[in-house]
């Protein structure tokens, strides 16, 4: 017999009772009836109801132990009396009655919080005290779900041939879009390493060694602000590179994992691959956004050309986009007003125009007046609209416009309910653009310095950059970008040329990407990879609001770890060994 159990307390049914068994787990209720008392006794697989006798010294005992404290039981497994039967329960037709009880761990302290309560408690206590939180259920299985995520996809990428291989944590100091963590070097001095963004180097670098198809569930450091969906510091990926390989091998391979992946561990619908896909061009127009939300039925249309000859000096020069809402002309003007004062206040726009279509497909609304037939008749004829149907219009300069006319569908989508919350929609974003223009207006790399430009060398050498498209893709579900990934530059003479192109000599390449673009000149195949979140999969997964809910021990926005004390400040010692000289208090 285990010194501590011998069942779980999700074990024990029917079949058990008369035998003598023995459980442990924390004190989750307790319910002192007077003459006896019961106690709810919780460990990771469920509750089992304990019960002492009418003995007075048994019955003070129990009555006094400070929930939350770690116990064990031993006793005889009895049903329960027909009235007090939970079925919400597994264990709920039976009980121990107990005939020894030990405290193996005392809560000596008051709790900051209650667990498994139904109540609102702020986010910073959960995370300073996460070893409590951790013990509520919701965390509790959001962690379980997590393990046997993993444990799948490890599965499927393994029946898939890939080998699992590690890459390295300390590695060098890399731009690839986000500052690093450095980390000092005591052994040499003015050195630093730094944690990897992701094992982009190093997994390019194995298809150069041979390595035909890696994956791992790689973990990523990147010194990010956070968000909703993004957790600063660290977050893990499953991270697949594939030799000779293309863009279509890619999702060949992705989407089988993706779609089995959420039918097993879902109930929701699920997008059947192959996945839509759509370029970054007509997700820009059509969505306002190269993240689409498809539950979203809304699209935007341009409507720009229509304009040119209508004297509305608030849409004069600008790129003009609309949105047909059906069936939504009745809603009252409390809706509408509402939809201009979020564009203004949460989007920064300068308005928000409107129009009713009427039954005789005349339009109703502030601009109504301005728009003469034949432009009237051209906008319900692009937009598919009809009498009932609402239009809504987004007049800015390029550049902006995509991003208000996004916002305005998204919210148009929420306040309509026209979300279908039990539905995965995904599809693939690609071509996207191989540079674009800075806030100063330079030509920078629009995604990243790998991927592999559409036309190669020629394309480079003879067409406007901002013409170029990159076999660059995007897997997005529900509004979420799940990952990105590239058909890799694995050519020297192509790399030094795009990079030039933005500004950088080879020089510059031998510098920041050394090995690679030195590897890149013993053979390299061609090689193609992603890497999608596995947080964030967990986060669509679990219908959680937050990625932390995902985590076992995450940062909080502010990139602090409250458990733990991190960062921290560390001692004057500490810091020469690293050749690191900083005016701070000693602790």
């Amino acid at each position: 017999m285990n010194e501590y159990r011998t069942h779980n307390c999700n074990e024990i049914g029917l079949e058990d009772v008369g035998k003598k068994v023995k459980i442990a787990g924390f004190v989750q209720t307790i319910r002192d009836l007077g003459g006896v008392v019961f106690l709810d006794i919780r460990d990771m697989y469920g509750i089992t109801q304990v019960v002492t006798s009418g003995n007075a010294e048994d019955v003070d005992f129990a009555s006094h132990i400070p929930v939350e404290s770690s116990v064990s039981i031993y006793g005889t497994v009895r049903k329960r009396d027909p009235e007090t039967v939970n079925l919400k329960l597994k264990t709920g037709e039976v009980e121990i009655f107990i005939e020894e009880m030990k405290i193996l761990g005392k809560r000596t302290k008051n709790l900051p919080f209650e667990v498994n309560a139904n109540q609102d408690v702020r986010e910073d206590l959960r995370l300073q005290y996460r070893f409590l939180d951790l013990r509520n259920d919701t965390l509790k299985n959001n962690l379980i779900l997590r393990a046997k995520v993993i444990q799948f996809l490890r599965t499927q990428m393994i029946e898939q041939g890939f080998l699992e291989v590690q890459t390295p944590i300390l590695t060098s100091s890399s731009p690839e879009g986000a500052r690093d963590y450095l980390v000092p070097s005591r052994l040499h001095e003015g050195k630093f390493y730094a944690l990897p963004q992701a094992p982009q180097q190093f997994k390019q670098l194995l298809m150069v060694s041979g390595i035909d198809k890696y994956f791992q569930i790689a973990p990523c450091f990147r010194d990010e602000d956070a968000r909703a969906d993004r957790a600063p510091g660290e977050f893990y990926q499953l991270d697949i590179e594939m030799a000779y390989a293309t863009q279509e091998d890619v999702f060949s391979v992705i989407e089988p994992v993706i779609y089995n992946t959420f039918t097993k561990f879902s109930n929701k619908k699920v997008t059947k691959y192959p996945f839509p896909r759509i370029t970054y061009k007509e997700a820009m127009l059509k969505y306002g956004t190269d993240k689409p939300d498809l539950r979203n039925p809304l699209i935007i249309e341009d409507v720009t050309d229509i304009f040119e000859n209508v004297g509305l000096n608030a849409f004069k020069d600008k790129i003009v986009r609309i949105i047909s809402a059906h069936d939504v002309a009745d809603q009252p003007r409390s809706f509408f007003e509402g939809m201009t004062d979020y564009a203004i206040k949460e989007c920064k726009a300068k308005g928000l125009a409107w129009l009713r279509i009427l039954e005789d497909r005349s339009f109703q609304g502030p601009i109504a007046k301005f728009i003469p037939d034949d432009a009237r008749e051209a906008m319900i004829e692009r937009t598919n609209s009809k009498p009932g149907d609402c239009l809504f219009f987004i007049a800015e300069v390029p550049g902006v416009v995509e991003t208000l006319a996004g916002q305005i569908r998204d919210e148009l989508g929420k306040r309509l309910n026209l979300i279908d919350e039990n539905t995965f929609e995904f599809c693939w974003i690609i071509d996207f653009p191989m540079f674009e223009l800075d806030d100063r207006g330079k030509l920078t790399f629009c995604h990243n310095p790998f991927s592999m430009p559409q036309g190669e060398l020629e394309a480079l050498n003879s067409q406007n950059p901002l013409d170029i498209v990159a076999y660059q893709y995007d897997i997005v579900c529900n509004g979420i970008e799940l990952s990105s990934g590239a058909v890799r530059n694995h050519n020297p003479e192509i790399m030094i040329k795009a990079f030039d192109i933005v500004g950088y000599d080879k020089k510059h390449i031998e510098e920041k990407f050394s090995a690679l673009f030195n590897a890149f000149q013993y053979g390299a195949p061609p090689h193609a990879g992603i890497a999608p979140g596995v947080d964030r999969m967990l986060m669509l997964l679990t219908d959680s609001e937050s990625i932390r809910e995902v985590i076992a021990f995450p940062l909080n926005s502010k990139a602090e770890d409250l458990l733990m004390g991190a960062p921290g400040n560390v001692t004057r010692e500490q810091l020469r060994d690293v050749h690191i000289n900083i005016d701070i208090k000693d602790k």
